[in-house]
């Protein structure tokens, strides 16, 4: 298989940055391209969600667009280059798959991602707490999913879920206590313990919280606009009793 447009493309990017390119992907750095590497691969998401494979391919080469800038601005530093990048993916593929380049027998998905663990962890010996190597930058959610799999992964874990609802209940009365004291900073934490708490909840469920949040999201804004379409006067003159009323009807009817 030819990979001629790929070749090209990073020849494009190249032009685009040498002193004769575009002013402004010459004045990028890591640092100014750094929202949109995150903002690209958001767009991907949404474009699987929506299983709509144009606009996946559209979005795929968004991202690329990001590793290639990337790489392109870190070959001009002297730091490494398209090609460093895509010789250490490929032998970090292969030495994490000995089921596949080498003799070791894996059938399963979990063994599978247990060898992988396995064999990482093996790469990266200066990683002495389970926490380290933890991204300080991904969304909070799902921050919070990966630090409690790893802590339950050393044996820290509730010994049932009852135990793990008290842990919720009391993480809301806790809330409750500097609600009373009117300590901004402590609601703060003891609300961040909550969601915290639930996280929690939803991993001993096997559930993605992020993948429920952003259900959760979806079906919120779905059912406001039908409140919109619905309502007879603007919203704002609503009253609760009637705002509850409105919802109670925007609800039956998108869950047709």
């Amino acid at each position: 298989m030819e990979y001629k447009n790929l070749e090209e493309l990073i020849s494009v990017i190249a032009k685009l940055r040498a002193p004769d390119g575009c002013p402004w992907d010459r004045a990028q750095t890591h640092s100014t391209l750094r929202p949109n590497m995150i903002e690209e691969a958001y767009e991907a998401v949404d474009a699987i969600d929506d299983n709509d494979m144009a606009h996946l391919r559209e979005e795929l080469g968004d991202v690329l667009l990001q590793v290639l800038l990337h790489s392109q601005i870190a070959s001009e530093n002297g730091d490494f280059t398209i090609e460093d990048v895509a010789k250490e993916l490929k032998e970090k593929l292969i030495h994490r798959h000995p089921h596949v380049f080498g003799e070791a027998k894996i059938d399963t998905p979990d063994g599978v991602k247990d060898a992988w663990d396995k064999l990482k962890a093996e790469e990266k010996p200066e990683r002495v707490s389970a926490m380290d190597g933890l991204s300080r930058s991904q969304a909070a959610l799902i921050s919070a999913q990966k630090i409690s799999k790893r802590a339950v992964k050393t044996g820290f874990e509730w010994p049932n879920e009852d135990s793990l609802y008290e842990c919720i209940m009391s993480e809301f009365q806790e809330f409750k206590d500097a609600e009373k004291e009117g300590d901004k900073l402590h609601m703060e934490e003891e609300f961040g313990d909550i969601l915290f708490a639930t996280v929690n909840l939803a991993r001993w469920n096997k559930i993605d919280a992020e993948q429920a949040l952003l259900k959760a999201n979806k079906k919120f804004e779905m059912r406001f606009r039908k409140m919109e379409e619905l309502a007879d006067k603007p919203l704002t003159e609503y009253s609760f009793e009637e705002f509850d009323k409105l919802w109670k009807r925007a609800k039956k009817e998108t869950c047709k």
